[in-house]
């Protein structure tokens, strides 16, 4: 078997950050790579959960600037590398980890991918062929225009499997996709090929039932509010316009609740609704997932881990 690469993900607020953390104290020689396509903006800390701002360590520091911390004396990388205006794609995502794979062999560690972005995991995974589309900013003009339904009716048009690959409240991605297929002719779904995926690696996901899910994302988003998420909306809100990373869930709910254009428990019921819903597609997405491994708990996961490092 080739140098081993694990990965552990799992619908949002299913646990997945608490487990690797776990695990990791176990298998010393892990690094963990975040593979979520938010906590990679700098400033967006409480709504993406990202563990810097969960994890109450104050010896956490800075290694370099691709991102990379140590939190609670594990590696992780992969965090605060663009700032909310600047893009970040699933091309981009597969070269950083590629990189930090080879980096983290070389030191004759385990990488471990962990995080909630499903779709950027598979491509790594299943070594997605990514369609080389640049940005066309005269086209992306003419489509912020445009809301969320209008974008992603249109986008429906062209690709009927858009329900299940895209968050049809995330305008920036309803426009890439979009640009995608006017560029190529194809919707972007269709030119994801995909390889079988490679025996050293380890695909874990964490299994919930729903309606526990559900109560977890509830109290989690809860705990985000008395973090301060709304003073951390309020400042972002304050160096960014909407239509950047600003457009994620629990984000464009907070920015509507500054602009005055909604209530404060309107803002949080729909951050709430808007990651239950999140959770119902990414399980939607793994449940199709012949090669996925499920785990309920670390115990399982740790179970998993040795039994395919032996």
């Amino acid at each position: 078997m080739n140098k081993p690469i694990i990965i552990l993900t799992g619908p949002t607020a299913s646990g997945k950050t608490a487990i690797s953390l776990e695990v990791a104290k176990i298998f010393t020689n892990m690094e963990i790579i975040c593979a979520d396509s938010m906590t990679v903006y700098k400033g967006m800390d409480i709504g993406t959960d990202k563990p810097t701002s969960i994890i109450q360590n104050t010896k956490n520091k800075k290694q370099n600037e691709e991102g990379s911390y140590v939190i609670n004396n594990i590696p992780h990388h992969l965090l605060d590398i663009v700032n909310p205006d600047e893009e970040f794609n699933v091309a981009i995502f597969i070269k950083k980890v590629s990189a930090l794979v080879k980096e983290i062999h070389r030191r004759g560690n385990i990488p471990m991918l962990v995080g909630g972005s499903v779709m950027y995991i598979d491509a790594f995974a299943y070594s997605y062929s990514m369609p080389d589309v640049k940005p066309n900013i005269e086209l992306r003009n003419t489509l912020e225009q445009k809301n969320t339904d209008e974008l992603f009716s249109q986008l429906c048009e062209f690709d009927p499997d858009c329900e299940w690959t895209v968050d049809k409240h995330n305008k920036r991605r309803l426009i890439r996709e979009i640009e995608v297929f006017l560029a190529t002719g194809q919707p972007f779904s269709k030119q994801k090929h995909r390889s079988p995926l490679p025996n050293n690696i380890l695909y874990l996901a964490v299994d919930r039932e729903r309606e526990i899910l559900y109560e977890q994302i509830n109290k989690r988003v809860d705990i985000m509010f008395l973090e301060g998420f709304v003073e951390e909306v309020r400042e972002l809100h304050r160096l960014y316009d909407h239509n950047t990373a600003m457009q994620a869930a629990g984000y464009k709910q907070i920015c509507q609740f500054l602009d005055g254009a909604i209530d404060l428990e309107t803002a949080v019921a729909k951050t709430k609704q808007v990651h239950r819903n999140y959770a119902k597609r990414q399980l939607a997405w793994l449940r199709r997932n012949t090669d996925i491994c499920w785990v309920i708990n670390t115990p399982d996961a740790v179970k998993s881990m040795f039994d395919f490092l032996q």
